[in-house]
Order: structure tokens, then C-alpha cells, then sequence
């Protein structure tokens, strides 16, 4: 099902994928993206979460610098400037008219989950701090010790007060999170209330879900998480 972009509430565009047929939603999910934006390798994941039964919905974080993505020729190089743009307030707000779309399509926090990747990772777990929500996934997000972004503190720090299950995937080969750091941030996460699990993949670096990259995209670790990922929604978000 291919994705369309919409706005609601006249504030944030998004990519908006669902089911084939609305008997087949499970619930909502909000994705959030890599720091290189909304770009198609994001738009198959939100497809196949969508094939899953999942409504999904990828907010355009970039959307106040005019932009979906960062130019696809400088990907991963102009990336991380574009990233230090946002604010907390800003992906609070974008975040936040997501789920009040799901809650208006009829899916409550407890049948909503949020997935990210990268710096959506990252904000995935910022966000399962402030939203009882059915379940939060993050790949690989950073900021695990020290912060991305004013108003959004270290992992480490937010971890506790993790309101929602909360599964974490990161690869032991990581250029931009150390092994240290995921040690740290699994001890950190295993005090917060709700149920929470880091997987960490031998072998794998940044990013090692993207596909569309054959130099670092790792596929039986790819293929774990993502089952993982499936697993961990049927498991904590309530089905109608």
C-alpha cells in the first residue's frame, strides 16, 4: 500500500499507510525516522507494518526547514546537521498530533506503539517516557549519554521513567553507541515499571535494519529485529 502525505491539525505533514482493509488493524503505530527523513527505505518500513496490520503514521520531523529528507546525493553526510535542527518542542508537537490522529481513527494508547529509528529511536524512548502507550521500539537510538537535543535528556536519564513496554535493538558494532553505552542503558531501562528488553547483535553497526544500504545493512540481525519488533506489538499492544 503505498504511503500519501497529509496534514492534520494544519501543523504536520505525515505518511499515512494502512491495511488493506480496515478489518485487519491491530492498531496504531507512529514511526519515526532516521535522521536521513522520511526516505523510501522509512516508507517500506511503515508498508510493512501496514501488511502486519498496522495503521501507520510517519511524521515529517523536517518539515519546518521546507524538507521530507535530506538530499538523497549527501545522505548520511549532511544527515546529522540537518538532525541537530529539531527541538524537543518540535518533535513533542509532531509526535503528539500523530497519536491524536490514531485516537481520532479509534486507537487509544493502548492500542498504539511507537517505533523508531536512529534519532527516531531516540525520540521513540523519549516519547514512551511521557505517553503510557501500548508498546515502544526503538532501533539504535542514540543520545545515550550524551543528550541530542536541549530539553530531551540522555537515555540513561529517561530510561526509568519509561511509562511503556519498551524493547531496544542495537548493534555491538555501533560507530555512534558504544558497547559501554548499552550496557548502560539496559541497566537503566531494567528500572523502570513497565516491562523492557535491549537485544544487542555481534557483528552489526549503525543502522543495520537499512536495507537500502548493502554496506551496512545486516540482514539475519536485520531479520531477527524485526521479528522481534512484530513480536513485542502483538505481545503488549490490547487487540480490539
Amino acid at each position: 500500500m503505498p504511503g500519501s502525505s497529509q496534514p492534520w491539525g494544519g501543523t504536520t505533514p505525515a505518511t499515512v499507510v494502512a491495511p488493506r482493509t480496515d478489518e485487519s488493524i491491530r492498531g496504531g503505530v507512529i514511526v519515526l525516522q532516521d535522521a536521513r527523513g522520511i526516505t523510501p527505505y522509512l516508507v517500506s518500513v511503515c508498508a510493512r507494518l501496514a501488511d502486519a496490520g498496522w495503521l501507520t503514521v510517519a511524521p515529517h520531523l523536517y518539515h519546518r526547514d521546507g524538507i521530507t529528507e535530506v538530499d538523497p546525493a549527501g545522505s548520511w553526510s549532511s544527515a546529522p546537521q540537518q538532525m541537530g535542527t529539531l527541538t524537543a518542542a518540535g518533535i513533542t508537537t509532531d509526535v503528539d498530533a500523530g497519536l491524536a490522529h490514531l485516537a481520532d481513527a479509534g486507537f487509544g494508547p493502548e492500542r498504539t506503539a511507537v517505533i523508531g529509528f536512529c534519532m527516531g529511536g531516540t525520540a521513540t524512548l523519549f516519547t514512551a517516557t511521557r505517553h503510557a502507550v501500548g508498546a515502544a521500539v526503538s532501533f539504535y537510538g542514540g543520545g545515550v549519554n550524551t543528550p541530542y537535543w536541549d530539553g530531551v535528556p540522555p537515555l540513561v536519564e529517561l530510561a526509568p521513567a519509561l511509562r511503556a513496554p519498551w524493547l531496544g535493538l542495537y548493534g555491538e558494532e555501533d560507530v555512534l553507541i558504544s558497547v559501554d553505552e548499552i550496557i548502560a542503558l539496559r541497566a537503566a531501562a531494567g528500572t523502570a515499571a513497565a516491562p523492557t528488553e535491549l537485544i544487542s547483535y555481534p557483528g552489526a553497526g549503525h543502522a543495520f535494519h537499512s536495507d537500502d544500504r548493502a554496506e551496512i545493512h545486516r540482514p539475519a540481525a536485520a531479520e531477527d529485529a524485526w521479528n522481534r519488533t512484530l513480536a513485542w506489538l502483538r505481545t503488549h499492544v490490547a487487540s480490539a
